[in-house]
């Protein structure tokens, strides 16, 4: 599990690596990258719902008889 002493080490490492200026832009960005993430898979959730409500229902099996399925000569 992660611990608030973890969370305290990884925003250190942040502002070490990064820099203090680039963190709320980094922030920002990776917000937006998640919020066009999850509008994208909203979309595509309803897309495969209204094409599961519009296609057709499978046909009835065919039945086993020879001569329904004897070709027209």
């Amino acid at each position: 599990m992660i611990g608030p002493q973890d969370l305290w080490v990884a925003l250190i490492l942040a502002v070490f690596l990064f820099g203090a200026k680039k963190l709320p832009e980094l922030s920002r960005s990776l917000g937006q990258a998640l919020t066009q993430f999850k509008k994208g898979l909203a979309e595509s959730q309803d897309e495969a719902r209204s094409s599961d409500a519009v296609a057709p229902a499978p046909k009835a099996a065919a039945s086993h008889d020879p001569e329904s399925q004897r070709p027209d000569s």
